[in-house]
């Protein structure tokens, strides 16, 4: 099963279910950055054709105490009402899709994975797609709702934060922030900076060239090798909030290795009494509690 589509190939697929041969083909955008949280103004500018807004903030997360970090899974419910929201059915293909070098459509691709949806993210975005020339309309998309039934797939599993404590002890914990974030010389909102003990820190943009596509899998599994990660490697990943942790498992994905996310990832760690915290460039760092 594929994890990127390219236009091309998103193209192929409408036209596959347009003539019967193939799944309906859901287009879901997801536009949303740090600093511009709501992506709905611009999605009702332009989207591809047929494409329903997805609100990350609300949809793909679920707002609890600070301890819990910043974007907390959506519980199964609230997942389940949604995904029929977007007018999904059993057996559909869904395409993600935003502006911001697929960081938040991996947060979509890796929470329908994970409930057993064939969820897929446009390379490129809505950029490359406009850049060729394609069609985008205006105006909001308001499907039927849908029947789907969501399941489990235990691919894509989620850590908690007492498995992470230990993890780095028999698999590589990739830190994929800044390195500034990592070092703990950027502070940001946390209450504190560094990083979990033991994390190797391999920022996600490494992962994605400059026209906002993924690298080659060949290119990726040498980029992850300097993290000493191979094929096979135990691996789970954390960022600042859980959305960025999901694009480097879709970039591990492609490069054709599995790994775990840590959704509440440094948000929640930074928030949490009696937590070990490291400072500086070096995995094991100079060590303290919170």
């Amino acid at each position: 099963m594929s994890h990127l589509v390219s236009a091309a190939q998103l193209i192929h697929l409408q036209r596959a279910a347009e003539h019967g041969t193939g799944s309906v083909v859901r287009l879901l955008d997801v536009r949303w950055r740090l600093d511009r949280p709501e992506g709905r103004p611009d999605y009702v500018r332009a989207h591809l054709p047929g494409a329903v807004y997805v609100d990350l903030e609300h949809e793909l997360a679920h707002r609890r105490e600070p301890q819990d970090g910043r974007h907390p899974l959506p519980d199964r419910d609230e997942l389940h009402r949604a995904v029929r929201r977007w007018g999904l059915n059993d057996g559909d293909i869904v395409v993600a899709y935003d502006d911001n070098r697929s960081v938040p459509a991996a947060r979509l691709w890796w929470l329908l994975r994970r409930a057993g949806v064939d969820a897929r993210v446009l390379d490129g975005g809505i950029r490359l797609w406009a850049s060729e020339g394609l069609p985008l309309e205006e105006g909001d998309v308001r499907p039927a709702p849908g029947s789907i039934t969501l399941v489990t797939d235990d691919d894509f599993e989620a850590l908690t934060i007492g498995e992470v404590d230990s993890f780095s002890e028999r698999g590589v914990l990739l830190d994929v922030r800044t390195p500034e974030q990592y070092s703990g010389a950027q502070l940001g909102t946390d209450p504190v900076g560094g990083h979990v003990p033991g994390a190797v820190n391999l920022p996600a943009m490494a992962t994605v060239a400059g026209d906002g596509r993924f690298q080659h899998p060949d290119v990726l599994r040498r980029i992850f090798a300097t993290a000493g990660i191979a094929a096979g490697s135990d691996v789970a990943v954390y960022c600042s909030s859980g959305v960025a942790a999901m694009h480097s498992a879709l970039a591990l994905a492609h490069a054709g290795i599995r790994a775990r996310v840590y959704p509440g990832s440094w948000s929640q760690w930074a928030n949490t009494r009696g937590k070990r915290v490291a400072v500086g460039i070096l995995p094991s760092g100079q060590v303290t509690t919170i």
